[in-house]
């Protein structure tokens, strides 16, 4: 098992008491404003079309308030194993759970917005150590993106991905790690997609639910379901269903204001999210429980993270490069429910040597919350695949 680098410190979550009674306090005293007009909706999607409504809204704040226990989160963090180290003069904050199998695979697992390490918190034991002693395992690396959770903000702008991208190489090698497998969704999709084009040398290939194809393809020979996943996603951030990525891109630092200084506003502006983009047919909480959503929330509501890590949209949106290309072995996962799906023979022009193409029958948006089992199974097969195809061209 490797041994962490001298620049690697071990790091605990600890909040103040203070800060969670501050907390309770700001939520006791939130000034919410009127029902939606369209409130006494049937349950669906169309009760949520102005947003959370707000019987949903106080209950979860209520919760908040008065049931959820932060500290158990923090133990669970805790017990994985925390780390920070200093790269490009910016400090990294990172889950590290080495397997106790001598065959395990380093595997960095990178989140994205609005989710943060919370999204992986629950799977990281089963990757590392697997019951099913056929399975495979992994010396499991989950890093805090920059001016996410604990890791540090930027002062200065240029924390793109293909610099964190960089970075999660740096981080992997201080670690001992210099070859290893990468997954991610969301932005951690992107980063992993730009990890295995830029980093072939160090990258043995990935996984991603996000996959991303070159711009200017023809929908010309797409089958009707390929087509109808192209125009969704167009829709999707042309029309007013991709405004938040549009104001974040744009105005991050007005909209941080909010989020940083109200928890109900941070709540809000996140579990819409959680709403929408899961596989869902009325409120998250059918398949992500509250304490689940509210790790996510709260670790933003703390680091006060809610300005600097909507800056990623301002660094990166729509800027992935155009002619980059994938050749290591890539496994691509399309979830049903999520936001952004690519067609198969669009992802084939960036993903040069795709092993493995799924389609699950359930899922959304954040697959390791709503259907962490398969997800696990899913993920493990991808990389398996990945691992088969390595062997074979390091063969050749």
């Amino acid at each position: 098992m490797p041994r962490p680098a001298n620049d690697v410190q071990a790091f605990e979550a600890q909040a103040q008491d203070a800060e969670l009674d501050e907390l309770r306090a700001r939520l006791a005293a939130a000034r919410l404003p009127e029902a939606e007009t369209v409130q006494g909706a049937a349950p669906g999607p169309r009760r949520w079309d102005q947003g959370v409504p707000l019987a949903d809204l106080v209950d979860v704040v209520d919760y908040w308030r008065t049931g959820y226990d932060w500290r158990s989160f923090e133990a669970r963090l805790d017990r994985i194993g925390q780390f920070r180290t200093t790269i490009d003069s910016l400090g990294i904050h990172f889950l590290h759970r080495p397997s106790a199998r001598a065959d395990a695979t380093p595997l960095v697992l990178t989140h994205g917005w609005p989710g943060s390490i919370a999204e992986f918190v629950h799977v990281v034991e089963d990757l590392a150590d697997p019951d099913d002693t056929d399975a495979p395992a992994f010396h499991v690396v989950v890093p805090s993106l920059p001016g996410f959770g604990y890791s540090d903000k930027p002062a200065t702008t240029g924390w793109g991905t293909e610099k964190i991208a960089a970075a999660w190489v740096e981080l992997m090698g201080r670690l001992g790690y210099d070859r290893f497998l990468a997954h991610g969704g969301d932005w951690g999709g992107n980063i992993t997609t730009v990890l295995g084009g830029r980093f072939p040398e160090h990258v043995l290939g990935i996984h991603t639910t996000f996959a991303d194809g070159p711009p200017g393809l023809t929908t010309e020979g797409l089958t009707a379901e390929e087509r109808g996943w192209a125009e969704q996603t167009r829709d999707f951030y042309a029309g007013p269903r991709g405004a938040y990525a549009k104001q974040q891109a744009t105005r991050p630092q007005t909209i941080g204001y909010s989020l940083v200084d109200s928890p109900v506003g941070l709540l809000a502006w996140i579990l819409d999210k959680f709403a929408e983009w899961s596989d869902t047919e009325d409120s998250p909480f059918e398949t992500i429980s509250r304490d689940r959503v509210l790790d996510d929330v709260t670790l933003y509501w703390l680091t006060r993270s809610g300005a600097s890590a909507a800056r990623i949209y301002y660094e990166s949106h729509a800027s992935m490069d155009p002619d980059l290309r994938v050749d290591v072995p890539a496994a691509i996962t399309m979830y049903p429910r999520d936001i952004e799906k690519c067609p198969r023979p669009w992802a084939e022009q960036r993903y040069r040597q795709l092993v493995r193409w799924t389609t699950p029958e359930r899922g959304g948006h954040f697959p390791s919350l709503e259907v962490p089992e398969y997800f696990v199974d899913d993920l493990r097969a991808g990389l398996a695949a990945v691992l088969a195809a390595q062997s074979t061209w390091d063969r050749n």
